[in-house]
């Protein structure tokens, strides 16, 4: 079943859900399609999907609450038998949003044929089948079978080349911008540019999973409808009624030795660019959540480390109040200041007038909603979007602030393009 936000009324389809235990899975990417795969995993834990049972489709202004009401309703009329009760049981959907309102790049929710997950050293599987109801037809019958794992392909190795915005024409869009801050017209602005490259079709996009999930076991890996990566920043996680999210803002390269390293994150700490664009995104995220919570709290600025650079980085915790999904709150942060900039809506008109290019998902929401509203979303960070033809674009953008450097601004995006470089070639 594929259903877009303009269908919304249409016939709900009734899903058969159930989810048994499995001896202990250790590896999930092996399971997945070479080319569509659909993950999302963390220190060797999550979920992985296989074929599509459902397939809603969102785009405008109103994408993540269409998709926040449209989940609600499908989970509605499952009926869902889950004896294991873990985060990412039973019923879920993958799901990927747009960064911008007029994209044109879909946003989307998966729900999956079969699930493999592991959590806690537990392991299960989820078979998920559509029925007929309202005359929809069955999307994929008969992919939940057993599940298996498969070879994977042959190596490969791509060589990426720069986008529609180069080095160079990123270092001008940054100038650009910091003039207009310095105009008071926003306060933070975040600029991203691009990479390209074309994947052969016989190439198993697994391969490049397994780099980021070995590589960087800290971030989030995910895979979605094409777009793959690994983020190292929770937008928002709602589980048993707690809400969780991790705000990063401010980025500095490792050092080349042990001494060089903690000056590096000692300079990062003391960064006052570095700490106001850190300011800046956590008090997007608070201002956020306050109205769906009971008290925040949130840690002290502390340091991240991630194998290719440092972070500052907040923790922000709380009390689901108002009985939201993780996917309504996931409408009212999206997009925050680590990715947008501040004040929102200027921010947003000068990424569109300096940013020669659609964005697509890249700095979206991306993660999984589970039948009960609970789920775990990432800020699509260290990705890349695959589309159908095998052309490969990666993305990654810094936040510029009054202080901000062209040139380091520039060293910093080559930083961020790291993983994906890495993970592809």
């Amino acid at each position: 079943m594929t259903r877009t936000a303009a269908s919304a009324e249409s016939a709900v389809q009734a899903l058969t859900v159930e989810t048994t235990p499995l001896d202990d899975v250790r590896q999930l990417i092996p399971f997945l399609d070479p080319r569509q795969p659909l993950l999302w995993l963390r220190r060797g834990e999550g979920i992985a999907g296989v074929g599509e049972a459902v397939r809603l489709e969102f785009t405008g202004p109103r994408r993540i609450a269409d998709a926040a009401d449209a989940w609600r309703e499908l989970a509605a009329a499952a009926t869902v038998t889950d004896p294991v009760r873990l985060p990412g049981t039973g019923l879920v959907a993958f799901g990927s949003f747009a960064f911008a309102d007029e994209s044109e790049q879909a946003s989307v929710l998966i729900v999956p044929s079969l699930v493999i997950g592991r959590r806690g050293g537990r392991s299960w599987v989820t078979r998920i089948s559509a029925g007929d109801a309202g005359g929809v037809e069955r999307a994929d019958a008969g992919a939940a079978a057993a599940p298996k794992p498969t070879p994977f392909g042959p190596e490969f190795r791509l060589t990426m080349a720069p986008g529609r915005l180069s080095a160079a024409g990123y270092g001008e869009a940054v100038a650009a911008a910091v003039d207009r801050i310095a105009t008071g017209e926003v306060g933070k602005v975040v600029l991203a540019r691009e990479l390209r490259a074309h994947l052969p079709a016989e190439a198993d996009v697994r391969r490049a999973l397994v780099e980021l999930a070995l590589g960087y076991s800290e971030c989030w890996t995910f895979a979605v409808d094409g777009f793959v990566g690994a983020s190292p920043e929770t937008l928002v996680r709602v589980i048993a009624g707690r809400v969780d999210a991790q705000v990063l803002a401010g980025t500095a390269a490792r050092g080349a030795d042990a001494d060089a390293d903690a000056r590096a994150a000692d300079t990062l700490r003391a960064s006052r660019k570095d700490r106001a664009e850190h300011t800046f995104a956590v008090d997007s995220v608070l201002e956020s959540l306050r109205g769906h919570t009971g008290a925040l709290e949130t840690s002290a600025p502390f340091t991240l480390k991630l194998p290719n650079l440092w972070h500052l980085a907040t923790d922000v915790a709380g009390t689901l109040a108002d009985g939201s999904s993780a996917l309504d709150l996931v409408a009212a942060l999206h997009p925050t200041a680590a990715v947008a900039g501040t004040p929102r809506e200027a921010a947003l008109a000068l990424i569109r007038e300096l940013e020669p290019f659609d964005r697509g998902r890249y700095a979206g929401p991306t993660g999984w909603i589970g039948a009960d509203g609970s789920g775990e979303w990432a800020i699509a960070l260290r990705s890349a979007q695959l589309a159908p033809d095998g052309d490969l674009t990666a993305y990654a953008g810094g936040g510029i602030v009054a202080d901000s450097d062209p040139v380091l601004e520039v060293a910093e995006t080559t930083m961020k393009f790291r993983p994906i470089v890495e993970a592809f070639g």
